[in-house]
């Protein structure tokens, strides 16, 4: 999707709901409700609020499917039903989960919006535009929850608005964001030291998904910018771009593809073919957390390890 020209209309759009600690205070709960009801966009923020939350909290994650694609999902009755009556919403933003942002709109609610893009600070700041103008943002990438820091900072967000939803139980849920915050922390230590063995290493990917990790690992991106943009918005790149990007695995070739499985397309399944061809190590990387996984952290540190793995670094702190 053009995630680009969404970015600043949602993360606008959140602020007003309620970004953050939220503008409003959270709705009473309902008699005899033991637990704070929050929805979150993916499975991987939900994972995130059951961190911090515990069995203070029950969460409701839209899309949890490993199989599909996040970007084409489309909200049902249920999820309008589970946002009224939340307390906590925790989106993504930056144009990546729109039906949620339209969902808090439509139904509302005076739940507390947690917009990622907002907490991150890597989305860009609200610009002037005139009318029909473009609304291009750069190198704008909205999978926040690859960047580890912005990560640590949804926690401790989350963490404040459970307190204030539910003040008796406010000293838990710092605790547990802390204690989550320090897992992140080894996941960053693991990241960087692919970087301090292997500095700059080129890598292939097939989207922009896995970009912060790759930036934290300290490895170079020499994909074309073309490919994993058309790939993002699913339409074809152009045939000179997928040549470039095969060329990648022949001469002196990269050292690893990391490849969403959840969008695959024919010009991926060729990266895909070229790369196993060359002997170059594939490492797929997901937007969701895979069936039987609820732990965000035991899930980013799987393809930390396995990133590791297929530049020939021997895991530190697994």
């Amino acid at each position: 999707m053009p995630f680009r020209r969404a970015a600043v209309a949602a993360i606008a759009v959140l602020t007003v709901a309620g970004c953050g600690s939220g503008a409003e205070a959270p709705a009473a709960p309902p008699a005899g409700d033991s637990t704070v009801p929050v929805v979150a966009s993916t499975n991987v923020y939900g994972s995130i609020v059951a961190a911090v939350g515990g069995d203070r909290v029950s969460v409701d994650s839209l899309i949890d499917d490993p199989a599909a694609d996040p970007h084409s999902y489309e909200s049902t009755p249920a999820d309008a039903a589970a946002v009224a009556k939340a307390r906590l919403v925790v989106v993504n933003g930056g144009g990546y989960d729109d039906f949620l942002t339209q969902l808090v709109q439509s139904s509302g609610t005076t739940a507390t919006v947690v917009d990622v893009a907002a907490v991150s600070g890597l989305a860009p700041a609200e610009e002037e535009h005139s009318e029909g103008e473009a609304h291009e943002h750069g190198e704008f990438n909205e999978h926040f929850w690859y960047s580890l820091p912005t990560v640590q900072k949804v926690a401790t967000q989350i963490a404040a608005d459970l307190g204030a939803a539910d003040p008796a139980d406010a000293a838990e849920f710092t605790a547990n964001a802390n204690a989550f915050n320090a897992r992140v922390g080894e996941l960053i230590t693991r990241a960087e030291a692919i970087g301090k063995a292997q500095p700059g290493v080129r890598v292939a990917v097939t989207e922009p998904v896995p970009g912060y990790l790759v930036q934290t690992a300290g490895l170079t991106d020499a994909t074309p910018p073309e490919f994993t943009e058309a790939i993002e918005e699913d339409t074809d790149p152009p045939a000179a771009v997928l040549q470039e990007t095969l060329a990648l695995f022949s001469g002196d070739p990269v050292r690893a593809l990391i490849l969403n499985a959840q969008t695959e397309t024919p010009s991926t399944d060729q990266v895909r073919d070229a790369a196993q061809t060359a002997g170059v190590p594939v490492v797929e990387m997901s937007e969701t957390l895979p069936d039987g996984a609820s732990d965000y952290a035991g899930w980013m540190g799987g393809q930390i390890d396995a990133l590791s793995g297929a530049l020939g670094v021997t895991p530190s702190g697994s």
